[in-house]
């Protein structure tokens, strides 16, 4: 694939920021279940509270447009993940809304959060596109020059639809992390030419490209919605992909020069048709 070629002096003449694409809202929801109040209950009642919550969350499973996933989280950082993808914020404030209806959600206690969109960036289609309208004098951020960038928009998330808004993975595992890019004093990835960042991120992306088979990846943009910048989510059916996928990416430029991570989760994909089973105790078996 060729890049297209820019000097440092064009570099300093472009604008620095990358052209995006948004997609699915999105939103990770990490809870704890009060295990000593739920065990209180008579079999009666949890399997009845258990059922009415599995009647909610299948049909957020089963939404055409948008879905929902539930995960029993390992270790201590919660019990329960659930992952929402809507077409607005509104939607995913519905989703919300409408667990906190049921019996369960008395059961529920938010651990922490995340709040997103699905975002894919266009560092490629960013340098084309500035150097050609720079190229032909058009002035940036001119009425010309938005056009010229919404039609590049438009032409790129329609191609780019499946990846914008995708089916949820059905994968058995789920490895979720946010990050940012380095702010350093010495080393800070705002600070680099657009063509420098987009070398970084192609190199970047051929580590991830060599596990396609085995990993499905989702990015999610998070500045201004969340306290980190992105959202990585991974699903797979080996959960020792996650380890070997990210410890490669270690080694790249852009990870090991520039990446900061937060927390990792790492969960279970429970169908909510197994919701009662797992509050009783039984890991949900491979579909």
């Amino acid at each position: 694939m060729s890049h297209p070629v820019v000097s440092p002096a064009e570099a300093a003449q472009l604008p620095a920021v990358p052209l995006t694409l948004e997609g699915y809202a999105a939103l990770h929801q990490m809870l704890r279940f009060n295990w000593s109040a739920w065990r209180a209950l008579a079999a009666g009642d949890r399997r009845d509270i258990a059922s009415e919550a599995s009647s909610v969350l299948s049909l957020m499973e089963s939404r055409e447009h948008g879905q929902s996933a539930l995960f029993s989280l390992l270790g201590h950082k919660g019990d329960l993940m659930l992952i929402h993808f809507r077409d607005t914020f509104d939607e995913l404030n519905q989703a919300e809304l409408d667990l906190t209806r049921t019996r369960l959600s008395d059961f529920l206690e938010p651990e922490t959060s995340y709040l997103s969109v699905i975002e894919l960036g266009l560092y490629e289609s960013s340098l084309k596109t500035y150097k050609s309208l720079a190229e032909r004098g058009v002035e940036p951020h001119s009425d010309e020059w938005k056009q010229a960038i919404a039609e590049t928009i438009s032409r790129q998330k329609e191609a780019m639809k499946p990846r914008l808004f995708p089916t949820m993975p059905s994968n058995r595992y789920l490895c979720f992390y946010p990050m940012d890019r380095l702010r350093g004093e010495d080393k800070n990835w705002y600070t680099l030419p657009m063509a420098e960042r987009q070398r970084q991120m192609n190199e970047h992306g051929l580590v991830g490209r060599r596990y396609a088979g085995e990993v499905k990846q989702i990015i999610t943009g998070s500045i201004g919605f969340d306290d980190w910048e992105w959202g990585v989510d991974l699903f797979a059916d080996d959960p020792l992909v996650f380890k070997k996928l990210i410890y490669e990416m270690r080694f790249d430029q852009v990870s090991a020069v520039y990446a900061l991570f937060g927390s990792f989760y790492v969960g279970l994909r429970c169908p909510a048709s197994r919701l009662h089973e797992l509050l009783e105790g039984k890991l949900p078996s491979r579909e």
